[in-house]
């Protein structure tokens, strides 16, 4: 699922994350209350810029799962969900 929204271009790629739901039970199968569930550091990428100020192309795509900082992007609704838009740099691992 591509948004037909583009980051904007500056010092760095920015890319927009959808993040991975929230957990609602633990391994064991006790369900967490909204209250104490943890911030996702995960997501899926939804939109990339085409390249940096210095001409650099991303290096993740459209569809990559990633991991983040539990702090990491800046939130941002758009047509009812929830999105982070984030530089590049904040993404930590492409999961395979």
């Amino acid at each position: 699922m591509a948004l037909n929204l583009k980051p904007i271009s500056g010092t760095a790629n920015r890319v927009i994350v959808e993040p991975a739901a929230a957990e609602e039970k633990t391994a064991s199968g006790i369900y967490i209350p909204d209250t104490a569930k943890e911030k996702p550091s995960k997501g899926t990428v939804v939109s990339v810029s085409e390249e940096d100020s210095e001409g650099k192309k991303p290096t993740v795509k459209v569809g990559d799962v990633v991991i983040y900082g539990k702090y990491g992007g800046t939130e941002f609704p758009y047509e009812g969900k929830d999105y982070l838009i984030m530089r590049e740099t904040d993404i930590y691992a492409v999961i395979a």
